[in-house]
């Protein structure tokens, strides 16, 4: 199945009108001798903010996003439980969590879990020390336990269930699975019971990401149009964040990353351009989601 896009406005920058020419006519449509291009386009930290909420609806409707990974902590969780529910159409991931990394706003467990969490209650903000935040404030440095985890995971996987029925597979927030093969294999089996297991490496999927080093929103759109033009034959899939650049985004962030509302409103108009829809309607590139690499 071609998705279909909205047609291109003519108000689109010749430049990148030149780029999206360029990209779409790199390669046929799939066919018998030709495989096609499948594309899963993920958008993290929906529930994160109202930024992220309103950004993930417009990239599923006006754009090529068809998967979304949902935060069950996330302080805007029941807005975007009900945004999600209103368009059944969007794939839904759980995106597990077990930090919350901006400082200016935290999340907290829905469980009692007292060795995953700072003094004030809320979740440490990285997984893994670094230059910025130290052995006390990463959770790997910390006396985790097994058992609090799955608590913990347990509780979101089973409010998602019954706030998103579209929810179709498991992912995890900063990487967490990386504390130890004991908490890989503890996702994995949550996974399989919750019949929640599709695994994207696991089913041939590769991975793909922007085409260079964009910095502004302008240069993102043209980075995305390129990688665009540049996939081959096969499945593919390509993560990043949507938001939008307001007020509440502007006040979100951590040493390091202070910049996050103007390179997260560059996902959102990299997702959403028209040059990047006319690739994948000239190409043919198939947008799916995480629940259509299981029927294969």
């Amino acid at each position: 199945m071609i998705t279909a896009m909205p047609e291109l406005r003519p108000s689109l920058p010749l430049a990148l009108l030149a780029v999206a020419a360029l990209a779409g006519s790199a390669l046929p449509r799939g066919t018998a001798e030709q495989p096609p291009i499948r594309l899963v386009v993920r958008g993290d930290d929906m529930g994160s903010s109202q930024a992220s909420n309103e950004a993930s609806i417009r990239c599923f409707k006006d754009g090529v996003m068809r998967d979304v990974e949902l935060m069950a902590v996330g302080p805007w969780f029941p807005q975007a439980a009900r945004l999600l529910r209103e368009n059944p159409g969007l794939d839904v991931g759980l995106h597990l969590a077990l930090t919350s990394e901006w400082d200016n706003v935290k999340w907290r467990p829905l469980t009692t879990v007292p060795s995953l969490v700072e003094p004030d209650g809320t979740f440490h903000p990285m997984i893994w020390p670094g230059p910025h935040y130290g052995k006390e404030r990463a959770l790997r440095e910390q006396p985790w336990k097994l058992e609090e985890i799955e608590r913990e995971l347990r509780a979101q996987i089973e409010l998602t269930k019954r706030e998103v029925p579209q929810l179709s597979h498991l992912s995890d927030h900063m990487g967490f699975q990386a504390l130890g093969p004991e908490v890989a294999a503890l996702v994995k089996r949550l996974a399989t019971e919750y019949r929640l297991d599709i695994d994207p490496e696991a089913l041939g999927v590769k991975w793909v990401g922007w085409d260079g080093k964009p910095a502004t929103p302008a240069e993102k759109v043209e980075s995305f149009v390129r990688m665009l033009g540049k996939l081959e034959p096969g499945t593919w899939l390509f993560v990043d964040h949507p938001a939008l650049d307001t007020p509440e985004m502007r006040a979100t962030g951590h040493v390091g990353y202070e910049q996050v509302a103007i390179d997260r409103q560059g996902v959102t108009d990299a997702w959403t351009s028209p040059a990047a829809k006319d690739v994948v309607r000239r190409r043919g590139i198939e947008l799916i989601g995480y629940k259509d690499l299981a029927k294969k």
